[in-house]
């Protein structure tokens, strides 16, 4: 996979290109991803903003994530949904995982779940890293973004 750097850049090229703005709704990452995403180049055409909910009452109360657990697919659909329409946002992603050392919610560390909302279009994906809890957050940092990437592209 490309590195952050590069995914970034062709991102920020792509969104400015289509016209598109997106937003971010994370968890796990905990602001990897939005920082990532802000230090692109001209963040502020088409980064709409991010919500880092970390907390399970955040994900409920401000993004719309129903009472299921935090770490599923129906919760990264909800966490991009809210952010898509809190912030405006064209396309939204969301990254919600367990970093480790040890499990999560019945889910073991390194198991992420990672969503798009483009409006008509929504998809989700899993990933299971087995490393550090530190590359677990760099590698759903690379997915999202090239999630962003395709879905700006589509």
């Amino acid at each position: 996979m490309a590195e952050i750097g590069e995914l970034t850049e062709r991102l920020a090229d792509a969104a400015q290109r289509a016209g598109r703005t997106v937003a971010v709704a994370e968890s796990l990452t905990c602001g990897k991803l939005s920082s990532a995403l802000g230090a692109g180049p001209d963040s502020a055409r088409w980064l709409r903003g991010a919500v880092v909910a970390y907390s399970a009452e955040v994900k409920h109360r401000v993004l719309g994530v129903p009472d299921v657990p935090v770490v599923s697919e129906t919760a990264a659909h909800a966490m991009a949904a809210g952010a898509r329409s809190l912030l405006g946002a064209d396309i939204a992603v969301a990254v919600t995982g367990v970093g480790g050392p040890g499990a999560q919610d019945g889910e073991p560390a390194g198991s992420v779940w990672l969503a798009v909302d483009a409006g008509a279009e929504k998809w989700a994906r899993h990933e299971q890293f087995d490393c550090a809890p530190t590359e677990v957050l760099a590698g759903a940092v690379e997915v999202a973004i090239g999630m962003l990437l395709e879905a700006v592209e589509g």
